[in-house]
């Protein structure tokens, strides 16, 4: 998978009564005046500390689930029966519970071998608690039925978290067909215990079950879920049901459905299918966009020494989805951000997204965290497998380029919150879905992989897979697999990244002594001690001098230590972590030619960023502009983008040499973001008219991002022809090139262009909306006319307003209509001042009777505006 709190508060209230005060000695007794005290009650708060999230107990336990289920578009309700199989856990019951979130249950039965036996029970608060028929022992099993309906959208809202934003687990998408270019959609949702609210059962990351699916839909529509799709029967009546079985056990909230008017397209591994689902639109591309997935399966396959282990897997998109993307088993379901034309993919792949949701095949439904407190071990896992697919695809470059991105996104994370990786102390279990979880995770395990080696650290995971396989794991469970392996006791290494909080920030000096030949590192960690330890930090130092390098092994293990080495010369530098394999922060006294002679010598895309990054805080520097120069043809692509961005920031007097650089990167980068960068540049910086055919050339180029630069280009030098270039794009779907138009709309637009923003609004996806919505309130407050403006603050309502839109979008919408309100509200307020400054020079001028209407009519405009901003929940 890419905040309800509850707070317990213990009061304790200490009473102080009044007293006597007397001194008492052998023999003598001194009575001392006698006082009296008001009485005085003190209440210390002691501070609120979650409480201890253990993994749930197994009461009870799921052995099979088969459910029939159809549906109600209008009402949006899911009318099911489910039959269940379950078994005392150990100890002998007779009651069962089961969780059931939002349901109207019609009937609970005891199966029979020849009837069904009405059976006791009671529904509240989302749990559905049964009187068995007697008590059974765990070596009996029985099966219940349940007739129920699901009823999700009345359920009280509230649910999700920033990674899942939404919990009601059922979700109809244009039910009634009534929203334009939007399909008509059922799926479910189940992570983290949602799935309840479709089927009774026992909705715990520990608990296994296997399970079968009759989904009777109208025939137009297909369907999807865990496993084989066994059989499809034509009812006779419009309808067909499809029979989904999956014979292996997995946790209740990867089970999953979908439905649509999907279009699949077949491909494979070896003899197992490989299926895609999008919608027909996207059937062209849908090989473009999964393409990777059975080389994907292969590799780590491969690397895992596990092979997949599922009887096929599926990837299906949908609209209006409440997360990224979610790793059901052998059915993964993706937000519609991944749907791309061959073009758009040119721009981005989500090639990550996809490797991420593929590798939790492995590392969340084949071994499952037995509890959210242990959830890195799916988040984890699935992280670090983007980085070994970019790795083993691309090279190592992309690789660190990638790992580079999620390490920045855990310490932006870090800077306002450091906890355990593994914790079993939150107020809600949605919180552990986080930067720690998913970035800090991935983080941990490359540190891991470089401490015992690629053989120990691929061995280690081989044995974990399949010594609990089909269990729930803890994080113990990898830690024995890793010792077993290697024969050393891990607890150190996970004590200090998986059971506490933090990183080690490093303060690094280096410094040669030329009287003993030695050269001197000093590493200091400064990070707070009262909320996190001092790391023990297995690493290496490369030490290049006369065109040698020379590689040393060494481990931190105190909070400041210094290490000596023989050097016969000064070296020309002393490259700390050479592997560039620790999560960390670090200050080092490095010279500006220190780091230039990293960034040309080094062999690491991080040992070149690294230094890339150090010289940009000093770009006037003429040896760091000569480097940002020289990074402009970088080998690899984020880097030549970096240099572009820090061009504003170099000595001047190299402009001519830049320009014909960037030209030829414009012209010929094999990256879409560096050619679109190189223009923006040109096209901000240099007003040469040789440039125009650089721009209109580059409008044919098919990467959407640079045709939305050319667009921006040839207006910022010639408005009026942007202007008219810009009319034949307003049709695309692109968001590049549709936000291109919308900023040169913003600022050299009419009241005319408005029908542009009006009618592109809903071609903006995701946070796409947000660059929209700026420009579209640039837009308006450019505006002479208020009846456009009016029109707008509705749209921009409808946005702050959709349930459905992410939390950034909506209250950017809003922001934006309050943002329009003060417009009103400052233009009266000046108009006033300047009314008042009017009359106490001439109270007969001319004009005084528009001023005061102007500013009648931006009051009453204000109030308007507030009046809708205020009916925004």
């Amino acid at each position: 998978m890419i905040f309800k709190k509850q707070i317990f508060v213990i009061v304790l209230a200490v009473a102080v009564g009044s007293c006597n005060i007397f001194n008492k000695q052998e023999n003598t007794v001194t009575t001392l005046p006698v006082i009296n005290l008001d009485t005085v009650t003190a209440t210390a708060k002691v501070p609120e500390v979650p409480l201890y999230q253990a993994s749930a107990t197994r009461l009870n336990d799921v052995i099979h689930t088969k459910l029939d289920v159809n549906f109600d578009w209008t009402k949006q309700y899911m009318y099911g029966k489910a039959t269940i199989t379950i078994k005392p856990y150990f100890y002998p019951t007779s009651t069962l519970e089961l969780d059931a979130r939002g349901m109207e249950i019609k009937e609970v039965s005891l199966v029979t071998t020849t009837s069904k036996q009405p059976l006791q029970y009671k529904y509240e608060k989302d749990v559905l608690a049964i009187q068995l028929d007697k008590e059974y022992k765990n070596t009996e099993q029985y099966t219940l039925f349940i007739d129920y309906i699901s009823k999700p959208n009345e359920l009280k809202k509230g649910g999700g978290s920033l990674s899942i934003t939404d919990d009601k687990g059922l979700y109809f998408i244009n039910p009634e067909g009534k929203e334009n270019n939007k399909p008509r959609e059922i799926w479910t949702q189940g992570e983290t215990q949602s799935n309840c609210v479709w089927f009774p059962t026992i909705d715990r990351p520990n608990e296994r079950m296997t399970q079968e699916i009759y989904i009777t839909v109208n025939k137009k529509y297909v369907t999807l879920s865990n496993g084989e799709l066994v059989s499809s029967f034509d009812n006779g009546d419009s309808t067909r049901t499809d029979y989904w079985k999956m014979e292996l056990p997995h946790a209740p909230y990867l089970a999953m459905m979908a439905i649509g008017e999907f279009a699949i397209v077949k491909d494979k591994w070896h003899d197992k299918e490989v299926n895609y689902y999008v919608e027909k639109e996207y059937e062209p591309y849908a090989k473009a966009i999964f393409g990777h997935t059975p080389e994907m399966i292969e590799f780590f396959s491969t690397k895992l020494g596990v092979p997949f282990p599922w009887n096929k897997y599926s990837q299906i998109v949908v609209r209006d989805y409440v997360s990224g993307a979610m790793e059901n088993t052998t059915a993964t379901l993706h937000g519609e951000f991944l749907q791309r034309t061959d073009r758009e993919l040119l721009d981005r792949t989500n090639e990550d997204v996809i490797s991420h949701e593929l590798f939790h095949q492995w590392f969340g439904d084949l071994v499952t965290c037995e509890s959210w407190s242990n959830v890195p071990l799916n988040e984890s896992f699935a992280t670090y497998g983007e980085y070994l697919w970019q790795e083993y695809k691309y090279g190592r470059d992309a690789a660190d380029a990638h790992s580079t991105e999620s390490r920045e996104g855990y310490l932006s994370e870090a800077a306002h919150k450091k906890v355990n990786l593994i914790r079993f102390q939150y107020d809600d279990k949605e919180d552990m879905f986080d930067a720690h979880s998913y970035n800090k995770g991935g983080q941990v395990l490359h540190m891991l992989r470089k401490y015992v080696g690629d053989d120990a650290f691929f061995a280690s995971l081989k044995l974990y897979l399949e010594t609990n396989k089909f269990n729930p794991v803890e994080i113990h469970h990898l830690r024995l697999a890793f010792e077993k392996v290697t024969g050393e006791d891990m607890n150190w290494f996970f004590n200090q990244w998986f059971l506490s909080p933090g990183h080690p920030e490093l303060i690094i000096k280096i410094n040669y002594d030329a009287e003993n030949k030695k050269q001197k590192v000093q590493i200091r960690q400064v990070q707070d001690f009262t909320k996190s330890v001092v790391f023990k930090l297995p690493m290496y130092i490369d030490l290049y001098a006369n065109g040698i390098v020379e590689r040393k092994k060494f481990t931190v293990t105190t909070a400041d230590q210094t290490f000596e080495f023989d050097a016969p010369t000064q070296p020309d530098l002393v490259n700390v972590d050479a592997e560039k394999q620790l999560l960390c922060t670090k200050d080092e006294n490095k010279s500006i030619k220190e780091w230039a002679f990293q960034y040309n010598k080094t062999p690491l895309y991080l040992d070149r960023y690294e230094a890339f990054i150090a010289l940009s805080k000093s770009a006037k520097d003429s040896v760091a502009t000569q480097i940002i120069i020289s990074a402009l043809n970088d080998k690899f692509w984020s880097i030549r983008k970096d240099a572009i961005e820090n061009l504003k920031k170099i000595q001047s007097g190299h402009e001519k040499e830049i320009k014909e650089i960037l030209v030829i990167l414009a012209q010929k980068d094999e990256k879409s973001a560096v050619r679109s960068t190189s223009i923006d540049y040109l096209a901000t910086n240099y007003k040469d008219d040789d440039l125009q055919a650089l721009y209109k050339n580059s409008l044919n180029d098919k990467a959407y991002s640079v045709l939305g630069s050319a667009l921006m280009a040839v207006a910022k030098t010639n408005p009026p022809e942007g202007m008219k270039l810009a009319e034949q794009y307003e049709k695309e779907k692109n968001s590049d090139v549709l936000y291109a138009i919308a900023d040169l709309y913003a600022n050299y637009g009419s009241d005319d262009n408005n029908k542009f923003f009006i009618n592109s609004a809903d071609k903006f996806k995701g946070y796409a909306r947000i660059g929209y919505i700026s420009a579209y309130e640039s837009f308006l407050k450019n505006g002479k006319n208020d009846s456009l403006v009016n029109s707008g603050i509705v749209l921009l309502a409808g946005i702050a307003k959709d349930t459905n839109e992410s939390k950034w979008v909506t209250y950017y919408a809003k922001k934006a209509i309050n943002d329009l309100a003060v417009m009103y509200d400052n233009r009266a307020n000046l108009n006033t001042q300047k009314l008042k400054t009017v009359k106490e020079t001439d109270p007969n001028a001319a004009g005084t009777q528009e001023l005061e209407k102007q500013i009648e009519n931006d009051k009453v405009q204000k109030q308007k505006i507030m009046d809708i901003y205020n009916s925004i929940k």
